[in-house]
């Protein structure tokens, strides 16, 4: 049985930013940066740039061009997945879950309806299948809706029979992502796109996931909420520990522990991994942060897309910026300090804000 490790705080916010690649000695290959963090998420939200581009910059620094995620994603060196960018050899963990679609044991009632639905509308999805052997990769818009039972949802989705099916293809490990961005995003047949790796049994898949995982966060919970997308949680990976100050107990991956830290300042994306477990925020990183996008403008207290703050091995604070392409512009509200920035901390912080505005190839423009 592995002994249980005794952290403080602060061994535990280094442990995280060690393994989330955010310390003075940054990272300089965009396919094994990807690689160490497991997944960067794509979001379309991009008031200063789209998250994906912004999570890269942030551990390359200004000398990443985002075209190279994009030509990886083309070149197939990266693969897109359910919305997130992973590393080929990934595939294969995921590709043991879809082939036990839409679960294994007993289902839940949504499970169930979702799988009727594709049962139901099995003529369109062999008609997908079908026209992506013939003609793929194709745009979503090139593809036929036959679905004879339309898809139902609160709102967002429905009637969008060919979104929703191609999301539940992927799922199967039928259709996926091949290049493309945005709206321009393509679709092929997996089997054309995922590498030909053998593929674990289920429960193995499962366990090397929570490896790969915890090796990106460095230190998590064995059981955690559940997550929409990405879970948050490693199950047994790694070995136990506690954290002075914090209830219950961590899993932490033992490569971390014992490693020199350099921190840096760093603007990071309200997507960003680090920031995915709230409650592993506030636990270990004592930040308060909400992204405020989907709330009224009077209600806001940092800004639409405000951008956390890090100096050293702290969460400091929040930029307000917008990027404004037109005027040509980058637009700084605010920057929101949760405690008095030293001299030395408003110099790097600075240096960070001047640096992401030549990387957008925007002038600064202050009115904080």
């Amino acid at each position: 049985m592995s002994r249980v490790h005794e952290l403080s705080r602060t061994d535990a916010r280094r442990i995280a930013l060690r393994a989330q690649l955010l310390t003075r000695q940054r990272p300089t290959d965009l396919v094994e940066t990807v690689r160490q963090l497991f997944l960067v998420q794509l979001e379309p939200t991009s008031a200063v740039a789209p998250s994906a581009e912004l999570v890269l910059w942030s551990r390359l620094g200004s000398g990443f061009d985002p075209q190279e995620l994009w030509d990886a994603l083309d070149e197939q060196r990266l693969i897109e997945l359910n919305q997130t960018v992973r590393v080929p050899e990934d595939l294969a963990l995921f590709r043991a879950g879809m082939a036990v679609w839409p679960g294994s044991g007993e289902l839940r009632e949504w499970q169930e309806d979702v799988a009727d639905w594709v049962r139901a509308n099995n003529a369109c999805r062999r008609d997908i299948l079908q026209r992506l052997r013939a003609d793929g990769p194709l745009p979503t818009s090139e593809l036929p809706d036959t679905c004879v039972v339309a898809w139902n949802s609160s709102g967002w989705n429905d009637n969008r029979n060919v979104r929703m099916m191609l999301q539940k293809l992927v799922e199967r490990g039928e259709v996926a992502a091949a290049g493309g961005q945005g709206r321009d995003r393509l679709w092929d047949l997996a089997s054309r796109i995922y590498p030909d790796a053998p593929v674990p049994p289920e429960d193995e898949a499962r366990r090397l996931l929570d490896e790969r995982r915890l090796s990106a966060l460095g230190i998590a919970r064995a059981r955690a909420t559940k997550l929409p997308a990405e879970p948050i949680d490693v199950g047994d990976a790694g070995e136990p520990a506690v954290v002075d100050g914090v209830r219950g107990t961590w899993r932490v991956d033992p490569a971390q522990l014992g490693q020199a830290f350099a921190g840096r300042a760093a603007l990071l994306s309200p997507f960003d991994r680090l920031l995915a477990d709230r409650k592993r925020m506030g636990e270990i990183f004592e930040f308060d942060y909400i992204l405020e996008m989907y709330k009224p403008a009077a209600k806001r207290r940092w800004g639409y897309y405000a951008l956390p703050i890090l100096y050293g091995d702290r969460l400091v604070g929040k930029l307000d910026a917008q990027a404004d392409h037109k005027a040509g512009v980058l637009r700084v509200l605010a920057v929101h300090q949760d405690q008095a920035f030293s001299k030395a901390m408003t110099v790097a912080v600075d240096r960070e804000i001047t640096a992401l505005a030549r990387w957008l190839d925007l002038d600064l423009d202050r009115s904080d």
